[in-house]
């Protein structure tokens, strides 16, 4: 779409920083909710309790706010006329399967394996949505930039993350457990899409993160009941504020990622959000380390490996070049000037 190759070097360079800053925080998200699993006793617990307060949160503010109360209201006339697919109402549940796959194999896999699964899931489907079109900005060329940059960061995730490896466990008996969160990561390129088309309609983030929260809320209150008629009860809820902030952050996560996969598209939405992880992470092993955090040589250089194959994913590349897929246009006899 022309018009969404116009937007995308503006994009590049005001939008990426925005989708790295949004990925700082999801390492500080991360730890909130994991030890508020282990107060509980309860990783599903810990989910449901996420969910809700992002839940009740983001609602509150599109109560307060006249343009939230405005998307609100379109959610429904958008649904009935059918303006995007229904299906995209659904895309609130890949957050549950997210925080499912963390509760049931991070414990198995440790957080290095656990976050080369999911980058490597991402990174595969952040080109292929790109390529069908999902996202609002239209169909994005699979240039051999990106493809290089796409490889590249995943090889600086799994060199960023490797001091973490655990030889415990022989290979064999991870790859069950590493489907999961590969999935995980595969379906949020698919999630940012959606979002993105439905926050096209409805006319803000608001509307787009009210519904993800609800449609993840309903499935993990469904596996709570489920595990409470099973298990019982778990520990009572923890008194400090700190344990609840998990669920707005998610909110600032979700309504962003809604913002920027219009301009910047999916693959470096994605991108750009695996860095921030990266150096939320390393920044958080430095300041406030877990127990077994390591902060190496291949920590700091994998981090910055990270981000210039996430720059080299953003250049254009030369006129003329072979890009891969039929997103670009062949070269003309002409010397490629025929449009």
């Amino acid at each position: 779409m022309p018009q969404s190759s116009r937007r995308t070097p503006l994009a590049g360079v005001a939008g990426l920083p925005v989708a790295v800053a949004a990925g700082v925080f999801l390492p500080l998200q991360g730890r909130i909710n994991g030890a508020l699993g282990a107060r509980l006793g309860d990783g599903i617990a810990a989910a449901v309790v996420s969910f809700t307060t992002g839940l009740i949160v983001i609602a509150a503010v599109g109560l307060v706010l006249p343009q939230g109360r405005a998307s609100l209201r379109r959610i429904v006339p958008a649904l009935r006329e059918r303006r995007f697919p229904r299906l995209y109402v659904l895309a609130g549940v890949v957050g549950a399967l997210f925080v499912i796959a963390q509760v049931f194999t991070i414990g198995v896999l440790g957080v290095a394996l656990f976050t080369v699964a999911v980058v490597t899931g991402q990174t595969v489907s952040g080109l292929l949505v790109d390529r069908m079109g999902i996202a609002p900005g239209g169909k994005r060329s699979v240039t051999a930039m990106r493809i290089l940059g796409s490889v590249l960061t995943v090889a600086a995730v799994a060199w960023a993350v490797s001091p973490r490896f655990s030889a415990s466990s022989g290979p064999a008996a991870l790859l069950v457990p590493v489907l999961l969160p590969m999935l995980a990561g595969f379906l949020m390129s698919f999630q940012q899409a959606m979002n993105g088309t439905a926050t096209v309609h409805y006319g803000s983030p608001v509307a787009t993160t009210f519904v993800n929260f609800a449609a993840g809320a309903v499935v993990l209150w469904v596996l709570l009941l489920i595990k409470l008629s099973l298990a019982g009860p778990g520990q009572e809820f923890p008194a400090e504020w700190w344990y609840y902030l998990g669920g707005p952050m998610g909110c600032v996560f979700i309504g962003l990622a809604a913002l920027l996969v219009r301009g910047l598209g999916v693959l470096l939405t994605g991108l750009g959000m695996i860095a921030g992880q990266l150096l939320g992470s390393l920044a958080l092993d430095v300041v406030l380390p877990a127990p077994g955090a390591v902060v190496a040589l291949p920590t700091v250089l994998g981090t910055l490996l990270t981000l210039g194959a996430i720059i080299l994913a953003t250049l254009p590349w030369p006129k003329g070049a072979l890009a891969a897929g039929r997103g670009t246009r062949p070269r003309k006899p002409d010397g490629g000037r025929g449009r």
